[in-house]
């Protein structure tokens, strides 16, 4: 859960978390994210190990929300969709009464960019209507592996830490099961149904949560399709007259084009999470396998479109291309992108509306524009369905009942839907501090 941002050194920039990795824990709820040393007798184990009938006892009672109708309703797992904007004055309650205590509460959360002093009056807002007492420790997003390793090798974990799917390697994994507590207790079957956004979370998501035969993490679901895209610098390219690339071989020949290591200006950031979508590759986890024609099961990793996208991102980086500190993996790739040192890099497509609000008032000619994902040879990509969770918020074994309950009662605050006070004050924080309305449409303030 965090209210906080996101973007990965090699990755995408999953800055658009906001307040929203507030289901991570609180969302789900500021933002809201190990070793055999780390003790326990448990072995640790990745999501999802738990199928079938098994897991389904373990889950939540699935109670859709019905406080916004969409305009475009799911279907086949896809986000629903609206097509106009909910009239401030409608904004519906999803949290008819606070859940939370006031008890105290630790959160450590990645968060890219500059973190907030603590007691700001975002934070501040959030915890006085849920009714929690958060104190956030937020740690560097692009470093956010190093310090989870170490916090879970210690003797001192805060009350709740949030864990996304790419730090769940090594030791780390298999400290999930020894260091975090089983959650059902509070949440299996109708016990959610006291977290009504909790149980409007679709149950697909909630088992990527099974850890170790149990449910330990509250996830923060993802979209059906990829969220990753590469976003381009429209501003400079209409400047420049660069055409926007349709295929890989275009993409590397305006890279060339584009580049000046005198002008420090690179052509793109580290282009790996694109090019798993340019390729065709498949997903991580249970996504990821495949039963070929001669019946051979083969992963992700041994199938040819996974090498040919690692091949075309090494030519990438051997052409000079890429930014030398996203081959370092050092830095943000979402500042240098706002710098102009890079045309391209990969991010979450919620950065879109994040850096344009961002550079507002700085940089009023910035324009961020996004790439038609493009097949490997220039035609309709073969897009595959993302995992249904890729984040989880946990709690602390040993963690008081209080606590686990302030803990979901921030979780179920954050996890509030569009067309709502709270997701309205989760996004955008408090009118007249965080923003100003407008015609009926908030505008965020430059702070």
């Amino acid at each position: 859960m965090t209210p906080n941002a996101d973007s990965a050194p090699s990755g995408p920039s999953r800055r658009s978390c906001r307040a929203s990795t507030a289901v991570a824990t609180a969302e789900v709820a500021g933002g809201m994210p190990l070793l055999a040393a780390c003790g326990g007798s448990d072995t640790g184990s990745r999501e999802g190990t738990t199928s079938g009938k098994a897991a389904d006892k373990l889950l939540p009672t699935y109670v859709a929300s019905t406080v916004a109708q969409p305009d475009l309703p799911s279907k086949n797992g896809s986000a629903a969709g609206y097509t106009s904007k909910v009239d401030l004055a409608a904004l519906k309650t999803s949290v008819p009464k606070k859940l939370g205590t006031g008890a105290p509460i630790k959160i450590m959360s990645p968060f890219w960019g500059s973190p907030p002093k603590p007691g700001n009056p975002y934070y501040t807002a959030l915890d006085a209507a849920a009714g929690t007492k958060i104190t956030w420790q937020n740690q560097d997003g692009n470093t956010y592996g190093e310090k989870l390793g170490a916090v879970l090798a210690s003797s001192s974990i805060p009350d709740m830490v949030v864990v996304p799917s790419w730090e769940l390697v090594g030791k780390i994994s298999n400290a999930v099961t020894a260091k975090f507590m089983d959650l059902g207790p509070y949440l299996a079957g109708d016990k959610v149904k006291k977290y009504p956004n909790l149980a409007a979370i679709p149950s697909d998501a909630w088992r990527m949560g099974i850890f170790g035969g149990a449910l330990r993490g509250i996830p923060m679901p993802a979209a059906i399709a990829n969220w990753i895209t590469p976003q381009y610098r429209k501003d400079l390219f209409d400047k420049k007259g660069y055409a926007v690339p349709k295929s890989p071989d275009e993409f590397l020949s305006w890279a060339k084009e584009a580049t000046s290591s005198k002008a420090k200006v690179w052509a793109c950031g580290d282009m790996t999470w694109s090019a798993w979508n340019i390729f065709g590759v498949r997903g991580s986890g249970t996504n990821g396998w495949n039963i070929g024609s001669d019946g051979k099961l083969t992963y992700r990793i041994e199938q040819p479109e996974y090498l040919e996208a690692l091949e075309w991102v090494r030519k990438l980086f051997d052409a000079g291309v890429v930014h030398p500190d996203d081959k370092a993996r050092t830095g943000d790739p979402g500042q240098r992108f706002t710098a102009g040192q890079t045309l391209v890099y990969n991010a979450n497509i919620a950065d879109w509306y994040g850096k344009t609000a961002e550079q507002a008032q700085s940089n009023p000619d910035f324009e961020i524009g996004a790439i038609d994902i493009f097949g490997a040879d220039g035609g309709d990509p073969t897009l595959w369905a993302s995992q249904p969770a890729t984040i989880w918020s946990l709690v602390r074994k040993g963690a008081s009942k209080a606590t686990v309950e302030n803990a979901l009662a921030a979780a179920d605050f954050a996890a509030a839907p569009y067309g709502t006070k709270e997701r309205m004050l989760v996004d955008y924080g408090v009118e007249g501090t965080h923003y100003t309305v407008k015609n009926g449409v908030p505008v965020k303030n430059d702070l």
